[in-house]
């Protein structure tokens, strides 16, 4: 055996694995350097860009690649060309069709046109008149109304979730789909990949499908597509159109509460739906009909031939001329007999009473949709343009609360000025670093004057911000930064009063079921559990 060979051969491994370490740490500053100029150049938001930072620097090797994964929102290259090309087919549709979508801003108040026009501009969605619309309290109500709607249906459903749970009430939803198919009613379902996981995976998918329900899945994930688009981009819209006449919209998932996240400890999910009729050529439901089949398109190239096809062949004559369509009272569930209804609702651990609200009627709304890369944060925008613009109230309900400095900066200053400012949160949630970042907003806010109302009666799950008491955002919104930069959401806009007083009648019925947090109990909290929540939020642009 040659000794010196050995040690010769020793001392070369030596000095190879030294000097690759070298090298690596040499290439790990670079990339870092590199990444830290691509957050500046890249990132808009201060807040996302200081927690992109912190990451990189805390965990550079988890930083690195955490970044390139989901570090900023690509939505894939095809699939926004898919979605831009479905929009130009339903444009020229519309245009052949003589409907417009972008009219309407003179129905509003002076002081509400601005605000219209910043969605009409980036969804192409104008403000629709003569609704009769109906605001639904309860997971019994949504249930029972939405399967007499189903049974009903002559033509097309179409319906987009991000959660479907097949469990209790929710089968009964399946089996009136399934029966609907087949019977000739055209059913397209456009369902979150990642959000309803289990549910692709179930027996229930299939019969659906042997029914002959059209399932879609919505930004399918896999590992070779993480490469090209970010996979935490989630479609997050509830929507449900009947008919071309009838949606449905608001923060409820095909779930049924008493099943869904039992396993949680945060109680029931509390949700809202508002059922919307209209008799108009184009209304709520019509633009809703045109984000589904939309979304649907942008799924793949199957699917936008599809779209394709289909709309060379479409007609709105069948639909505005058939006399039972035109009959909408024999579809609408009126609770207008001069008596008070309220529902009562036992989460398990305390019992809730919402009142049932009727239908109101000439409502005047507007729906404005958003994407990543497709509609400029146009919720977010709305929603800080309207707390400045607030005169006497903001009312907002959200299970998740985690906004940046500008949203929180407009909600103080709000207070100072005098606006009754109030948010209606869970005590408890389902995210345990969403409670944290959550709770290191709430001294600011409690020193401003801001009520925080904590509420005990479960997981409240409804998105609703009122102001005033002649406009409210109704939808699939939390004020977070997911769903204002990263989500496919959409709300609609209220600009009646009556409408909005419901919804603010249902803030209220919840704020009978809350604890009030006060400043001085908040600021009895120990020093660590402050310091850990501000550790949080650095995060919290992130969550």
């Amino acid at each position: 055996m040659n000794i010196k060979a050995l040690t010769t051969e020793s001392q070369l491994a030596a000095w190879s694995w030294g000097d690759f370490a070298g090298y690596g740490l040499i290439l790990n500053i670079i990339l870092m350097v590199v990444l830290t100029l691509r957050i500046v150049s890249v990132q808009r938001n201060i807040g996302v860009a200081i927690a992109w930072i912190a990451v990189l620097y805390t965990l550079p090797l988890v930083g690195l690649f955490a970044y390139i994964l989901v570090g900023e929102p690509m939505i894939g290259r095809r699939y926004r060309q898919r979605m831009e090309q479905a929009g130009i087919i339903m444009n020229e549709m519309a245009e052949r069709e003589r409907l417009v979508f972008d009219k309407g801003q003179e129905l509003l108040p002076e002081h509400y046109r601005g605000v219209s026009q910043m969605g009409t501009r980036w969804t192409g969605f104008g403000v629709f008149s003569d609704h009769d619309m109906q605001l639904l309290t309860h997971s019994n109500a949504i249930f029972e109304l939405l399967i007499d709607d189903i049974n009903a249906a002559q033509r097309t459903i179409l319906i987009e979730f991000y959660i479907i749970y097949p469990k209790g009430q929710v089968l009964d939803v399946i089996q009136a789909l399934m029966a609907a198919a087949q019977r000739g009613v055209e059913c397209h379902l456009l369902i979150d990949s990642v959000g309803s996981f289990s549910f692709f995976n179930s027996d229930e998918h299939r019969d659906l499908e042997r029914a002959g329900v059209f399932v879609h899945q919505s930004l399918p994930v896999g590992l070779f597509k993480t490469l090209f688009k970010r996979s935490d981009l989630r479609n997050h819209r509830k929507i449900v159109v009947i008919d071309e006449y009838i949606g449905y919209i608001g923060s409820f998932n095909l779930v049924d509460p008493k099943f869904f996240k039992q396993d949680k400890d945060v109680g029931q999910w509390i949700d809202v739906a508002i059922r919307s009729v209209s008799q108009q050529p184009i209304s709520i439901a019509t633009a809703m009909a045109k984000v589904v089949v939309t979304d649907i398109g942008a799924e793949n190239n199957d699917n936008l031939d599809a779209l394709h096809q289909r709309v060379n062949n479409y007609t709105r004559k069948l639909y505005v001329l058939d006399p039972t369509i035109n009959d909408m009272n024999s579809r609408i569930k009126v609770l207008d007999d001069g008596v008070d209804h309220f529902e009562q609702l036992n989460t398990g651990s305390t019992s809730i009473v919402i009142p049932q609200m009727p239908v109101v009627k000439g409502v005047v709304a507007q729906l404005i949709p958003s994407a990543p890369q497709l509609t400029a944060h146009v919720i977010y925008n709305t929603l800080v343009t309207i707390i400045h613009r607030a005169n006497k109230r903001i009312q907002i309900t959200t299970p998740y609360f985690v906004p940046d400095e500008a949203l929180s900066g407009a909600l103080v200053t709000a207070a100072k000025r005098g606006v009754d400012v109030t948010l209606i949160v869970p005590e408890k949630v389902d995210s345990f670093l969403v409670q944290h970042a959550s709770q290191a907003y709430y001294q600011e806010l409690l020193e401003a004057g801001v009520t925080i109302a904590l509420f005990k009666g479960g997981l409240l799950h409804a998105k609703t911000v009122v102001i005033d008491d002649d406009y409210c955002l109704f939808g699939t919104v939390n004020i977070d930064m997911r769903s204002f930069y990263l989500n496919m959401e959409v709300s609609l806009a209220i600009y009646t009063p009556e409408m909005v007083a419901q919804v603010a009648d249902c803030q209220e019925s919840y704020l009978q079921s809350c604890r009030f947090m006060g400043l001085e109990e908040w600021e009895q909290r120990r020093d660590y559990k402050r310091l850990f929540d501000n550790v949080v939020r650095l995060f919290s642009p992130l969550l």
